[in-house]
């Protein structure tokens, strides 16, 4: 019996790839030339400075820095609390946004501008505005039966707003779905509800899954806004304590660095899945 032969690519093929390996080789090696020249002229240019000596003492005191670190990394820790359980409700409550402004028939009008009327209202105000209209407001209400916490007014404020932002790209998700995808459900016997539940909302999620990654990395990065509060000791308030024992600001330098490590990871995670979805010019620095 004769043993299948293996594929082999032919010499075109090989001389193809060659050509792509030695182009992508090349662009490795300018980028690098070109990161080492402009690190080589802005260093120290930046360093030579005249003041450059007191902006590294009040900036990038190393000593500073030791003493900040773990208060900083504490209030961290809350603003990754606070958007783990807010990112839980807003997918929950930017569903249901998205599936009303998606309800077909005339019955479903008062749904669907309720709706629309909430997206307009908490797209349109800044999300500051917002933090600070229901931290203070709401408590100083003493409404009974309701927290006066501003930490749950606080984080009910970046719930409203990012389910307001959250629902539009879902809706974009849901009716970039094919009408013959819920017509074929509906001729195999699945009511509406099973349909946007076992067809509709899978494919449409999977759609705009990258829009929905990068709405996460914001939500990571405005926790930071509930400092305003003054009663949420966060990354940004613990830095601020810290700066204001001698008005050095390593602390907030320390706070962004901690930041920028929560968030690189996941928008180069957020690239790969949308390069891996066919999104072009995305997914590499190069």
């Amino acid at each position: 019996m004769t043993q299948t032969a293996k594929w082999q690519p032919s010499a075109l093929q090989k001389e193809r790839d060659a050509y792509r390996e030695s182009r992508r080789r090349r662009s490795y090696v300018i980028a690098g030339a070109a990161t080492i020249v402009v690190l080589a002229v802005a260093i120290p240019a930046i360093t030579n400075s005249a003041g450059w000596p007191a902006f590294a003492e009040t900036y990038l005191s190393w000593n500073k820095a030791k003493d900040s670190f773990l208060p900083v990394l504490r209030g961290l820790l809350v603003n990754v609390e606070i958007m783990l359980v807010c990112g839980v409700i807003i997918a929950v409550l930017s569903t249901l946004v998205a599936v009303a402004r998606t309800l077909r028939g005339p019955v479903f009008l008062p749904v669907r501008i309720a709706a629309a009327v909430y997206t307009d209202v908490f797209r349109g105000l800044p999300q500051l505005l917002v933090i600070l209209l229901l931290g203070f407001g709401m408590p100083s209400l003493q409404l009974e039966g309701l927290p006066t916490s501003a930490l749950f007014w606080g984080g009910l404020a970046l719930v409203l707003s990012y389910s307001a932002y959250v629902s539009e790209v879902l809706r974009a998700g849901i009716e970039s779905v094919h009408p013959s995808q819920r017509l074929a459900s509906r001729a195999l016997g699945l009511s509406h509800a099973k349909t946007m539940q076992s067809v509709v909302l899978p494919q449409g999620i999977r759609r705009v899954l990258p829009a929905l990654m990068n709405d996460l990395i914001s939500l990571q990065k405005d926790t930071s806004l509930l400092f305003v509060l003054g009663t949420v000791t966060d990354a940004l308030l613990a830095a601020k304590i810290e700066q204001a024992k001698d008005f050095n600001f390593t602390p907030f330098v320390i706070a962004g660095a901690l930041f920028l490590l929560l968030t690189i990871p996941m928008t180069r995670l957020t690239d790969h899945y949308a390069k891996k979805q066919g999104f072009q010019g995305v997914g590499g620095l190069i």
